[in-house]
């Protein structure tokens, strides 16, 4: 058989000579989409200062990325169901190639946001389908080593963002200071599209639902005006406009959920909010991804402009975090499957240690050494590799089979606008905190951070079911 060649879920064959090295392909591809949230975090200073780029700024650089991602998420997945796994996934990773060399081109920091916005649709077009992809030309035990493979690679790619950028930045290749974190991209892309137009197979699932337009767009703008007055509120001083904004995108995507009940193919189907374990499972995310995504912001930014930390210096610290994770990840399978909600809670309270450790280091002196960080990022890096793997497993465990594609969907999509709703909370109580320096800005991004995690923990005593995993 051929690359082109279309193969769907229900068709059993002989296993695709080429998916090793379509594996390969497939994973890379997604580790640049790891790397483009990481890497910009560490530049954010040097962005700053060669934008003139506000604090307002600097968290749309982060959070509309994910932002974008988390509102067209779930569509994408979609369309490659219909129109063909390779063609989407090929159409997104050149589409984050012209975006990437866009970022790397921006002359003002409302340029660079905008083309992050575009990265992050590109992104959200290309990463569904890798798993899909994966999903159809594996099978068994094969299966199983792969997306072991695929988390470790995941790791790996948080941590080698954080460095590289770090790296490239300092290094100041040709001038050009901060925009080869995003220029470096491009050639890697292209090389990836020829690789993969060769070497993936093409899939697609039979009876897949078509997308809503009107669905889509009902809830990009419900999480669009979650999440805007939260970054916007302080430019101008939290007028009430940002409470009847976050009203109105609440009331979007509660009213999109009840519009489209009993629908096949809802973006929010009711029937799957209403089992506890599933809808437990989401709050979990979205309070635990939310700490997470916004400690590596407000982190990033208090080390170098807060504690003198030079790019590369606050890229290998921050290292520390991701490298946490790598310890425990090959115990996690078999830590799930034997004491299940326990493994998510044990991980939450390891991250909370961890931000304490943080908290008591970063937010008692001026000066803090690089030692001091590493226990707290270490714990906060193991902390999430115990929460968000078994959370996942837990959560689709709960979810009917009929189900299970469009609530791994939804999973996804919260994840990301979790992602984004921590860099505009912790960013917001960083940038107020700045007012009583830097120490300030930190212990209150730390005591927001711990707060969001004891709230997670509460939820999954509360309602995570079942205890294991089926």
């Amino acid at each position: 058989m051929t690359t082109e060649d279309a193969m769907t879920e229900t068709e059993p064959e002989a296993p695709y000579s080429r998916r090793w090295a379509a594996m390969v392909v497939l994973i890379l591809a997604f580790a640049l989409d790891l790397l483009s949230v990481t890497i910009v975090n560490v530049a954010l200073p040097a962005i700053q200062r060669g934008l003139g780029a506000g604090p307002t700024d600097l968290e749309w650089i982060s959070a509309g990325y994910l932002l974008a991602f988390a509102v067209a998420l779930i569509t994408a997945a979609r369309l490659g169901d219909l129109w063909g796994r390779k063609r989407v996934f090929l159409v997104g990773l050149a589409a984050f190639g012209l975006a990437s060399a866009w970022c790397g081109l921006a002359h003002g920091p409302g340029e660079l946001i905008a083309a992050r916005a575009a990265q992050g649709l590109a992104a959200a077009a290309l990463t569904p389908q890798v798993m899909s992809i994966m999903y159809t030309i594996f099978h068994g035990r094969e299966r199983a080593t792969v997306f072991g493979v695929f988390g470790i690679i995941s790791s790996f790619a948080q941590a080698g963002g954080l460095a590289l950028g770090g790296v490239l930045v300092t290094a100041d290749l040709g001038g050009l200071g901060w925009r080869t974190i995003f220029l470096v991209t491009v050639p890697a892309v292209f090389v990836l599209v020829g690789l993969g137009a060769w070497l993936i197979p093409e899939s697609r699932a039979g009876g897949a639902a078509r997308p809503r337009p009107v669905a889509a767009a009902v809830l990009t703008v419900g999480l669009v005006a979650i999440v805007f007055p939260l970054l916007e509120g302080q430019r101008y001083g939290w007028p009430a406009w940002c409470a009847g904004c976050l009203v109105v995108g609440l009331g979007a995507v509660v009213g999109l959920a009840l519009a489209e009940r009993g629908r096949p193919g809802a973006l929010l189907p009711v029937e799957l909010l209403r089992l506890r374990p599933v809808a437990t499972g989401l709050a979990v995310m979205l309070l635990a991804f939310s700490g997470f995504s916004g400690f590596l912001l407000v982190f990033a930014l208090w080390l170098q402009d807060g504690q003198g930390y030079s790019p590369l210096a606050a890229g290998l610290v921050t290292v520390a975090f991701p490298a946490g994770a790598l310890p425990v990840a090959p115990f996690i399978g078999r830590l799930t499957v034997r004491y299940g909600r326990r493994v998510v809670l044990t991980g939450c309270a390891a991250a909370v240690l961890g931000a304490l450790a943080v908290l008591v280091a970063a937010g008692g002196a001026p000066r803090v050494g690089a030692w001091a960080l590493v226990p707290g990022l270490v714990l906060l890096g193991a902390g999430i590799n115990l929460c968000i793997p078994p959370l996942v497993t837990l959560y689709l465990a709960a979810v009917p089979p009929r189900h299970a594609g469009s609530a791994s969907g939804i999973l996804s999509t919260v994840q990301q606008f979790g992602g984004a709703l921590g860099v505009a909370v912790l960013g917001a109580v960083f940038f107020a905190g700045l007012a009583g320096g830097y120490p300030a800005a930190i212990t209150g991004s730390m005591i927001t951070m711990i707060a969001l995690l004891v709230a997670a923990s509460a939820a999954v005593v509360l309602g995570l079911t079942p205890k294991r995993a089926r």
